[in-house]
């Protein structure tokens, strides 16, 4: 095989991964404290609108990104006020937030259809980056896939070893028992959806504003729901989200390639290919129940009031 092909590919799951590390690192921290946030699919597609507004506006793609980031968090409020507060239903809360997202991203996009950005510039390492097949697997990418790499390490980190890290996975796992020596259980739970709604916003500008620098409506294409079964591959574990999302990233990537390549095999198919990979694998983790209870959080989707 062309090594040029090789390194082509692998290249382009890198870019088409990191909107999916981003999402799922921050829902992954949500859901360890016990709040499921079936919104993302929404969150992402008003930061990609947000992020690339702002960048138009101004000019400067770090300010898109940080519009973006913000726009995410307010979503992510809007959703953490509905069920930590006024305790409504997450599963409901999370579609509606979804369907609401949807409509919002395409309002504010109608007048930035057809306009173009220039996307994030990739970075450039002294003599890293001119290493024969290594240089451009490692050090020829933008900003983001590496900050979204390191976001993971840092989520990890947090949540295994620090003090509130394990005051988010005490409330995700016993939020009475928390609650009882002293946690504040809700202030907890809004800083992880918060940070959630946050990760999503930029993994919708990066796709706006790197992958495909322009606004079109509905641009996500279910990236959010694959977002949120990502955490359940990852069983909950950083770690293993890297994993899925280039896993998922490549078979995207799949797709074009394909194409490129000529096989006889119809577009729609492979079009169908990333989510087809999800179903398989969930049906593949589900089938092993013991997987699923040993690592889920014991009170992911349930609603904390205090007594």
């Amino acid at each position: 095989m062309n090594p040029d092909y090789v390194i082509a590919f692998l290249a382009s799951t890198a870019g088409a991964a990191t909107p999916l590390v981003l999402a799922s690192s921050g829902e992954l921290v949500a859901e360890r404290s016990g709040v499921l946030n079936l919104g993302l699919e929404g969150i992402m597609l008003v930061g990609a609108v947000t992020g690339f507004m702002a960048t138009v506006s101004t000019g400067s793609l770090t300010l898109g990104l940080l519009a973006a980031l913000l726009a995410g968090m307010a979503m992510s409020l809007i959703f953490g006020f509905l069920v930590l507060t006024l305790q409504t239903n997450q599963v409901a809360t999370g579609l509606a937030l979804t369907l609401f997202g949807i409509g919002l991203s395409a309002f504010l996009g109608r007048d930035l259809v057809g306009q173009t950005v220039a996307p994030i510039a990739a970075l450039s390492f002294p003599v890293l980056s001119d290493i024969p097949f290594i240089g451009p697997l490692l050090f020829r990418f933008d900003p983001v896939v590496y900050l979204s790499l390191l976001l993971v390490v840092a989520a990890g980190w947090m949540l295994a070893r620090t003090r509130i890290g394990l005051q988010i996975r005490a409330v995700g796992e016993a939020p009475h028992s928390a609650h009882a020596i002293g946690m504040p259980v809700i202030g907890l739970r809004y800083a992880a959806v918060l940070f959630g709604g946050a990760m999503a916003g930029v993994g919708g500008a990066y796709m706006s504003l790197a992958l495909t620098p322009m606004w079109v409506e509905g641009m996500t294409a279910g990236r959010g729901w694959i977002a949120l079964a990502q955490v359940v591959f990852a069983t909950w574990k950083p770690r293993n989200v890297v994993l899925g999302a280039y896993l998922f990233g490549g078979v995207t990537v799949l797709q074009f390639h394909g194409q490129g390549m000529g096989l006889a095999v119809p577009s729609q198919f492979l079009s169908m290919l990333p989510y087809l990979a999800t179903i398989a694998i969930l049906v593949i983790i589900c089938r092993d129940p013991k997987t699923i209870l040993l690592n889920k959080p014991m009170s992911l989707g349930q609603n904390f009031k205090a007594d």
